[in-house]
Formats: structure tokens, C-alpha cells, sequence
């Protein structure tokens, strides 16, 4: 049922880069936007980083995905690597939760690597406060930080998730209805939603999220 929904630009931002093509007057799920910004905040947007996507390559390329309005992205290893992409978001730092190396030639101040698989076995609890910490201290300096995984959909979500409950000091579900209202199929493995849990713990005090749901 057709229905008008006022969004943020982040909102619009995230949901222009998760389409993969033009939606369609046939299309069930067709989208309309109308833009009510004035001219000038439309031309000051990063969001126009999406709209000059779309119109300069022949298959769009999606941008990573805004979790904090200019300070804070999710994505894959092939956005990490696009210097398009690293200067219309002006990024300049990282935290690579894969075994795959990347082409950026970065300071090692600038870069946080945490070389895990993407397995339930793999520990990515015993890099959270030192993930957060590097997060925390390029924020502060108004450094545009980009975590990224191999494809973006579970390691890095759970780097993002364990911020976003250490950043605002919310439970688990809070910070799961964040990540996924930005990226709607992230996806961490049951072993890493563990360790998520067990952050929650250390953060708050005291596990407040039922893992136990099948959501999770």
C-alpha cells in the first residue's frame, strides 16, 4: 500500500546505496522521492556522492553505508579500495576486519586491522575496546572512519555494532535496529552475536538483549 514517509538524509543516503538498480513504475516495491531540501543543503549533501554514482558509471557502484552522519561507515573491501569513493566521503581512516589486505598506503596510525576470518570461531570480542578506542579518537578529530569487511556484511556489522553500544551506551537490540535500519541485510554469525552480547555485558553492566530471538 502506497504510503509517504518522511526520512533523514542519512536515511536517504542508506537507502540510495542499497538499490541496485532504478526502481520501476511495474516495480511492487517502486520508490518516489521528493527532495524537500533547499537547493543549497541539496548541493552542500555528501548525498549527491550517490546521485553523480549513478549518472557517471554504467553500473552503479553502491557507497558504503552511513551508520554517524559524517563520521562513521560500513562497507565492503571494493569501496575501502575506490579513491573515488574515499574522497567524496572524505575518509581518512580505517579499520579492516578481514585477512584480506588492502591497496591503501595509510599512516599506521590511520588503519586498525583485525585479521579474523569470518567464522563463529573467530574472536573479535578481544578487539572491541581497541577498535572503539581508534574509532573514538578519529571522530574526536573529525576523521571520517570507514570499517569494512571483505563483502560488508557480517564482521564489519559487528565492529559498527560494538561502537554504537560503547558510543551511546545502548543495549545490543538498540544498536541492532540501528545498524539495520542503515543496512538492512547485515548479517553477524551466531558465534559473533555471542561476543556482542558478552560487549553488552562489559558496557552496561549486565546482558539486557535475548540473543535467544530468532532476529538475532
Amino acid at each position: 500500500m502506497a504510503e509517504l514517509v518522511l526520512c533523514t538524509a542519512t536515511d536517504l543516503y542508506n537507502i540510495l546505496n542499497q538499490s541496485t538498480k532504478f526502481s520501476k513504475l511495474a516495480e511492487p516495491n517502486y520508490l518516489c522521492l521528493l527532495d524537500a531540501r533547499s537547493k543549497r543543503e541539496y548541493n552542500e549533501s555528501h548525498i549527491i556522492t550517490a546521485r553523480r554514482a549513478k549518472q557517471e558509471i554504467d553500473e552503479f557502484q553502491p557507497y558504503p553505508i552511513e551508520i554517524i552522519p559524517g563520521l562513521l561507515y560500513m562497507g565492503d573491501l571494493r569501496q575501502a579500495n575506490d579513491k573515488n569513493i574515499r574522497k567524496d566521503l572524505k575518509i581518512k581512516s580505517y579499520v579492516n576486519v578481514s585477512l584480506e589486505p588492502t591497496n591503501l598506503s595509510l599512516p599506521s596510525e590511520d588503519a586498525f586491522h583485525i585479521p579474523q576470518p569470518d567464522s563463529c570461531d573467530s574472536d573479535l570480542l578481544r578487539f572491541f575496546p581497541s577498535a572503539c578506542q581508534f574509532i573514538d579518537s578519529h571522530m574526536r578529530a573529525n576523521c571520517a572512519v570507514l570499517v569494512f569487511s571483505k563483502l560488508g556484511i557480517s564482521r564489519s556489522s559487528v565492529v559498527v555494532l560494538a561502537y554504537v553500544i560503547h558510543y551511546r551506551k545502548c543495549t545490543l537490540q538498540e544498536a541492532w535496529n540501528h545498524v539495520l535500519k542503515c543496512k538492512t541485510n547485515m548479517r553477524p554469525n551466531q558465534g559473533f552475536v555471542q561476543q556482542l552480547s558478552e560487549w553488552e555485558k562489559i558496557i552496561l553492566g549486565h546482558p539486557l538483549t535475548d540473543i535467544s530471538n530468532p532476529r538475532f
